[in-house]
């Protein structure tokens, strides 16, 4: 298979050294790690197709993998086989200004895309954090900070090129921004995790540069009075551009990390687009119900480097995170919940956490209902995560939730999709069959047993 593949593509983008094996063995957040027998760095669509028809021909299975920053064990090489590290393919290929459209190649990352478009005054607004690929985000369905007012990664995917695993080059929607023509397949892989087709051409719609934005930073006395403060405030009606709650443990470590200066206590970080009247009334609005709901401050800037010293604390909170926990393994796990019912739901995942005795930190963007916990463990105390994992979910579905909210189903997440689709996962396997027979796109994804 290697001596084929070096054939097909030359040596350059063949590698099957041992420290890139073991690079792409694993993503983050999840401690299972699976060695590929070689990964391939594809330059364009033809050097994917090549290898996609040679692994159809032999049955070798196929993991996609950009910026491996998944956490849910997506880019685990499962079955062993080709790790296809798609970075090389990060390209802006066509800017539309005028069509309010980016064409991007899947390595391309979120935040290469927005210095690509900003001299235009337009932004592609998902920010899901950690330098993300276009790919990977539109594999998963990434959502990210801003989600609570412009919406998740597939509400901005207008067309893709997808190699099917046949090795056949298909392309989905188009450049105009609405269609009632054929089954909607571009929706379909968002969210695929690479098991229907392996993406190498994305066209997304932007949005205007906001004219002018507003952070605050609204601490709370309990985590519960935070949680109330966000369910009040979506119900109010208030568009905010961003909603994220981080626990007082949070603010401590990102304290430590960068000297931030925060107050620890739990906090929801805030942030409003608009235009300078409309966000003087939304700010005032939000304080009173922040006063009514026990806030000890509330602290609004409009200048941008208070803005940015906000949202770096909130990004560099991973980071913060591993700095204080050397040495520990970790999990970030999410579930979401309708928002009336984000108070109670975070309150038993800290409740579970404490009877498991296990520190779990809470952040998320819980403006559309949807948080993480993050666990820092020891080996012997794996059994008492996964129980903590499998309690938050079990109560995120019984009061109407999901599994997942953003990070997708990866491997962690199969155990609970029959309970949370029941009947449908016939179809869900049917779709798969149809688009991968042969099962060799990123096998043991997505969908529980079988294909």
């Amino acid at each position: 298979m290697v001596e084929a593949l070096r054939s097909l593509l030359g040596r350059d983008k063949i590698t099957v050294a041992a420290a890139a094996l073991e690079q792409h063995s694993r993503g983050e957040s999840y401690d299972l790690a699976v060695l590929p027998e070689v990964v391939v760095f594809p330059e364009d669509v033809e050097d994917v197709v090549g290898v996609v028809r040679l692994a159809a021909e032999r049955r070798i299975p196929v993991t996609p993998v950009a910026v491996n920053s998944s956490l849910e064990g997506q880019t685990v090489p499962l079955r062993g086989g080709i790790s296809l590290d798609l970075t090389r393919m990060n390209r802006v290929l066509d800017f539309r200004p005028d069509d309010l459209q980016v064409t991007v190649q899947p390595g391309v990352t979120y935040p290469q895309v927005n210095d690509h478009i900003r001299r235009r005054g337009l932004f592609f607004p998902i920010d899901p954090g950690a330098h993300a690929s276009i790919g990977g985000m539109v594999s998963t369905n990434a959502s990210g900070t801003m989600a609570v007012r412009y919406g998740v990664t597939a509400d901005y995917v207008l067309a893709l090129e997808v190699v099917t695993a046949t090795g056949e080059v298909i392309r989905t929607g188009s450049r105009s921004t609405k269609s009632s023509s054929g089954y909607e397949l571009t929706r379909l892989f968002c969210g695929a995790e690479g098991t229907l087709g392996v993406l190498t051409e994305v066209t997304l719609r932007l949005v205007g540069l906001p004219e002018v934005a507003l952070a605050a930073r609204v601490p709370f006395p309990s985590l519960s009075g935070a949680t109330r403060f966000v369910t009040a405030l979506i119900q109010a009606g208030v568009p905010v551009a961003r909603c994220e709650l981080v626990d007082e443990g949070c603010i401590r470590m990102v304290n430590d990390y960068q000297s931030a200066g925060f107050p620890e206590e739990p906090t929801v970080f805030l942030e409003f687009h608009g235009n300078q009247a409309g966000l003087a009334a939304d700010a005032v609005l939000a304080e009173e119900l922040a006063q009514e709901g026990g806030a000890t401050a509330f602290e609004g800037s409009p200048r941008a480097e208070d803005r940015g010293r906000l949202w770096e604390a909130r990004h560099n909170l991973f980071y913060a995170m591993l700095a204080a926990h050397p040495g520990k393994r970790n999990i970030t796990t999410d579930v979401a919940v309708p928002i009336s019912k984000l108070p109670e739901a975070v309150e038993n995942a800290q409740l579970v956490c404490r009877r498991a005795g296990l520190p779990g930190y809470v952040v998320g963007h819980v403006g559309d209902g949807n948080f993480h916990v993050i666990i820092f463990y020891e080996d012997k105390e794996s059994a008492r995560v996964e129980e903590v994992s499998h309690l938050m979910v079990e109560h995120a579905l019984m009061v109407g939730g999901t599994c997942t909210g953003e990070h997708g189903v990866g491997l962690r997440k199969l155990k609970y999709l029959e309970a949370e689709h029941g009947p449908s996962l016939a179809l869900m396997r049917a779709i798969k069959r149809a688009f991968d027979p042969d099962g060799i796109l990123n096998p043991g994804k997505k969908l529980p047993l079988g294909l």
